[in-house]
């Protein structure tokens, strides 16, 4: 019995192919300075990977210690579930002004925009897991890049001495907003949450470095 090797689809669109090209040279040369970070949030209709939906997709980039204003992605995405019970959260609905694009283009934007870069989110998991059903719709892959969570890193900013009551502790977004004193005038927004994760990140890393803690070796 012969085994051929498998076949990589052919029929992946090509942004998706050019995404996935980025990742097979892979290396830790860049100095952390000169690392692409993209921090980013999604609005959803609930909390569930598969019934729910994402409505909308904010984006920034950081580099370099500062947040790069001119580099970011909002997209807001056309509605196929509707739940009224999350939108006094996020404000979204079916009909209100919003230009809206279908799921796939939003993915193909989203891709496109963050690359290879490492992506950072606050409780992260439901982000790519939301993101990635998303993919798995349209017959297409599951994120690559590398991910931060906010949670997880100010955890680590904290003295040993709490640690372990801080371990299980669940640090909401309000929670570093109020700790690392970052204005929360645009929660609730993909866009917002997205520029004040980015300030969050840039908080912990200022903390761990004051600690004496090797960047790039603690989060890379």
């Amino acid at each position: 019995m012969e085994f051929w090797p498998k076949k990589k689809n052919k029929n992946h669109p090509d942004f998706w192919k050019e995404y996935l090209s980025l990742f097979e040279k892979r290396g830790d040369k860049l100095a952390f300075e000169n690392i692409r970070f993209v921090a980013f949030d999604t609005e959803t209709t609930g909390f569930d990977y598969i019934d729910d939906r994402v409505l909308s997709i904010g984006g920034v980039a950081v580099k370099n210690n500062s947040i790069l204003v001119f580099d970011q992605l909002e997209v807001y995405l056309e509605q196929e579930v509707f739940n009224e019970d999350t939108v006094e959260i996020h404000g979204i609905r079916k009909n209100n002004g919003f230009d809206k694009i279908t799921e796939k283009k939003a993915l193909e934007l989203f891709i496109q925009y963050i690359g290879n870069a490492i992506l950072i989110a606050h409780h992260a998991e439901f982000d790519r897991r939301m993101i990635n059903k998303a993919l798995q719709r349209h017959g297409l892959g599951v994120l690559k890049n590398k991910f931060l969570d906010t949670g997880v890193l100010f955890k680590e900013t904290k003295h040993l001495v709490y640690r372990n009551d801080i371990l299980n502790s669940h640090y909401s977004l309000d929670d570093l907003c109020i700790d690392l004193k970052i204005s929360k005038s645009d929660r609730h927004t993909a866009s917002g949450d997205a520029f004040i994760t980015a300030m969050a990140f840039l908080k912990i890393v200022s903390r761990l470095k004051k600690k004496g803690v090797n960047i790039k070796k603690a989060l890379l």
